[in-house]
């Protein structure tokens, strides 16, 4: 089996409009949440998220393309464009062959969805662009993406609500290791943060007012959040040949299914994932020194990893380091697994832990060490990624130092 690389990492997320933003906020514990600054507000009970401020799509695309692009496919492209400038890649003729996309989204265009009924049904008009289409499509970041670098190997979309980054990643893992591809450009967007979002998410019940506090006792349930990250997976060999900085070694990937309940966690498909993504990358427990966790800040699902990471890592447990960048980020649904990504990479490669932020009560049934409030400089040589969604699909990457 073929080995496989990040050599390029790219975003655009409420804590930076880059990678070295994004980091130094992580470092810094920085709090990406805030008030909402959108359209109808004032008619949500829910006025806080995650949100891109200070984002102008005029300054990145000119009007033909913001007709054509959805905000959760702007994001996209902005994060690839840093990738792949990182990676100093270039498709043309064979190379272009042996590249793809797979990408995750939950929602794919539903700024667009939104904007279209509201002006169809409130507005009541009879006509609608007609780009609707091709702008709202989940695979509509992948395609844009395959176009604008001539990605000409397999190119799809992965929707598997907050799973969704992690799936994508592990398939286009998977495709390099077997051989199909030499590099794969691979993540996941998301953008919710409008009316009709925010306001179906407010069905749910399970949506913090005020902050996200994960692991904390007086949690109060989860944040959106919205953006994009994008990395580009290689052939190690592929990579070495061309000189290319390493960023981390994916090493293994493992995903379960609960089939159990549409909403509630279970703790034994969460730990079949983990477990499963350390005997794919041949490491013991022991291995792992940080976990980036799920971590939604909701009762039932911090609870549930806690017990899953006890159950899988035994002993090891109190010596794990474990930390949820939801509390800083917000949670970007479908996106949220390539943001958390950062935090990984972070991690071996620079030696610092991202907190979980917010932290203010201890819960006895999250009894292990998440890294409260402050980042913590630490080696850790192995570190997992975890990704547990609704409809109890699970997707656990595993990733070493380069």
């Amino acid at each position: 089996m073929k080995r496989v690389v990040i050599t390029g990492q790219g975003t655009i997320n409420a804590l930076g409009h880059s990678v070295p933003e994004t980091l130094a906020a992580f470092r810094e514990g920085r709090c990406g949440i805030s008030e909402l600054e959108i359209r109808d507000v004032e008619r949500l009970s829910i006025r806080i998220g995650g949100q891109v401020k200070g984002y102008e799509p005029e300054a990145h695309f000119n009007r033909q393309q913001i007709a054509l692009y959805d905000r959760f496919t702007q994001f996209t492209l902005l994060a690839a464009r840093e990738a792949i400038g990182q990676s100093g890649l270039s498709f043309q003729g064979e190379s272009a062959v042996r590249a793809g996309v797979v990408l995750g989204t939950a929602g794919g265009g539903v700024n667009t969805w939104d904007e279209n009924y509201r002006v169809v049904y409130e507005e009541r008009k009879n006509r609608v662009h007609p780009f609707v289409v091709p702008k709202l499509m989940n695979n509509a970041a992948a395609s844009h993406v395959s176009i604008q670098w001539n990605l000409k190997g397999p190119s799809f979309t992965v929707a598997t609500a907050c799973a969704s980054s992690n799936h994508a990643m592990g398939q286009a893992f998977h495709m390099i290791r077997s051989g199909m591809c030499d590099v794969m450009i691979t993540g996941g967007s998301e953008s919710m943060l409008c009316f009709g979002g925010v306001k179906a998410w407010e069905g749910l019940r399970v949506m913090s007012r005020d902050a996200c506090r994960p692991f904390s006792a007086n949690r109060s349930g989860m944040v959106q959040g919205e953006g994009a990250a994008v990395f580009v997976f290689e052939e190690y060999e592929h990579a070495r040949a061309r000189g290319a900085d390493i960023l981390a070694e994916v090493v293994g990937f493992a995903m379960t299914s609960d089939a159990s309940d549409i909403v509630m966690p279970s703790r034994q498909g969460a730990a079949r994932a983990m477990a499963g993504a350390l005997a794919d990358a041949r490491l013991s427990p022991e291995d792992i020194g940080y976990i980036n966790a799920h971590g939604t800040g909701t009762a039932a699902n911090d609870k549930t990893e806690c017990a899953a990471v006890a159950d899988v890592f035994g002993a090891h447990a109190d010596r794990l380091m474990i930390s949820s960048t939801k509390s800083m980020h917000g949670h970007l649904i479908g996106g949220t697994g390539a943001v958390e990504l950062l935090a990984c990479i972070m991690a071996l490669r620079e030696g610092v832990i991202a907190p979980t932020i917010g932290y203010e009560e201890p819960d006895p049934e999250c009894a292990l060490d998440v890294v409260p409030n402050e980042a913590r400089e630490a080696r850790v040589d192995a570190v997992i990624s975890n990704a547990f969604a609704f409809g109890g699909l699970n997707a656990v990457l595993a990733l070493r130092r380069a």
